[in-house]
């Protein structure tokens, strides 16, 4: 069963599943990146008219959409995609297939900490709106983030990222002065 809720963000919806969709943690594809993608199912839902971006979490699926196209049109579209793809298959949309290859990072402690609160505070407030923040780097007290999924293009994600994660980051970790998206 696939249940379907509101973003934030007008041209974006959030698609749940009782299933598990992605073993890998949260991956974003664009369609402008379709060449690229060799995921059967996600390069047919990018070839969908109007759809422009995909977020795939453990257990949602975040669609963006232009504007020239309706919900109407395209939410059963992308809910008939779902369900046929877990009635013919037992198994994750993106399976598992490195064992976290991304700890790599530069994991200095104010790095961990940064990491450590987008994770536990940060992350799961974004997923509840069908979108993600990634970490990419920490340097001279500026933290930068990119945004994903429904937070991609959102009006409301300027405000989210001033007021919310920057907020909290800089009550949480002394050393972070500002946050911008990258």
């Amino acid at each position: 069963m696939i249940h379907v809720e509101s973003t934030p963000n007008p041209e974006s919806l959030k698609f749940l599943s009782e299933k598990i969709i992605s073993e890998t943690g949260t991956e974003e594809f664009q369609k402008n990146d379709i060449t690229q993608v060799n995921n059967s199912f996600i390069k047919e839902l990018l070839s969908f008219k109007g759809v422009e971006l995909v977020l795939l979490s453990k257990n949602f699926l975040s669609v963006n959409k232009t504007k020239d196209v309706s919900w109407n049109e395209l939410k059963p579209m992308i809910i008939s995609h779902l369900n046929h793809y877990f009635d013919n298959n037992n198994s994750p949309i993106l399976k598992d297939t490195s064992k976290n290859l991304n700890t790599n990072l530069n994991n200095d402690d104010t790095t961990k900490k940064i990491i450590e609160v987008l994770d536990t505070k940060i992350r799961p407030a974004v997923a509840r709106d069908g979108g993600d923040i990634k970490f990419k780097s920490f340097k001279n007290g500026v933290v930068k983030v990119e945004l994903q999924g429904s937070c991609s293009g959102c009006p409301s994600s300027l405000i989210t990222l001033k007021q919310g994660v920057q907020n909290l980051l800089k009550h949480y970790v002394k050393e972070v002065n500002s946050v911008e998206a990258n």
